[in-house]
């Protein structure tokens, strides 16, 4: 089969097009690294947000991800089932649930993060330089930002300190 160079090809100008490639690759290079994660990559993500506590409360961290309440709850059901997450009573309402890595969380979240960074080194391969990735990356979280607020323009900012690749 004939590899087809982007120029040669209409839609290589379209974003749509360009994002979704983008996303099917990652999807693919971080699969199997998240299967045995309860939720696969939605779980690791409320674990890692957990690890960092962002988001604190269960409520805040649906929103973030952009996670239906219900689907947010059988979620993290699953990762506290499997030992992962705790929730507990937040100090400043008794209501509200905060959700926090346990130690085994944290344990099991070292060790997929550098699985995570060889996945990602792969799907950014077509990045030569090492700067050309940092600008990438920075620049896909800037828009990220924005379109996250875009879309909830109540939320605050969900990333104060950001990590480097991260949020």
């Amino acid at each position: 089969m004939t590899a087809v160079k982007p120029d040669s090809c209409t839609l290589s100008s379209d974003l749509g097009w360009s994002l979704g490639v983008l996303s099917r690759s990652y999807g693919k290079a971080v699969s199997a690294i998240f299967a045995d994660v309860p939720g696969g990559a939605r779980g690791y993500q409320v674990l890692a947000a957990a690890a960092r506590d962002e988001h604190g409360s269960q409520r805040a961290l649906a929103q973030h991800l952009g996670v239906d309440r219900t689907v947010m709850t059988y979620l993290l059901d699953s990762l506290a089932e499997a030992g992962l997450i705790e929730r507990r009573p937040d100090p400043a309402d008794r209501r509200a649930r905060r959700i926090v890595a346990t130690a085994r969380g944290r344990s099991r979240l070292d060790g997929l993060g550098e699985r995570l960074r060889e996945a990602e080194d792969q799907v950014l391969a077509g990045l030569a330089e090492a700067e050309d990735r940092r600008a990438f990356r920075a620049l896909l979280q800037r828009l990220a930002m924005h379109a996250a607020t875009a879309l909830d323009s109540t939320a605050a900012d969900p990333c104060a300190e950001p990590l480097p690749g991260s949020c």
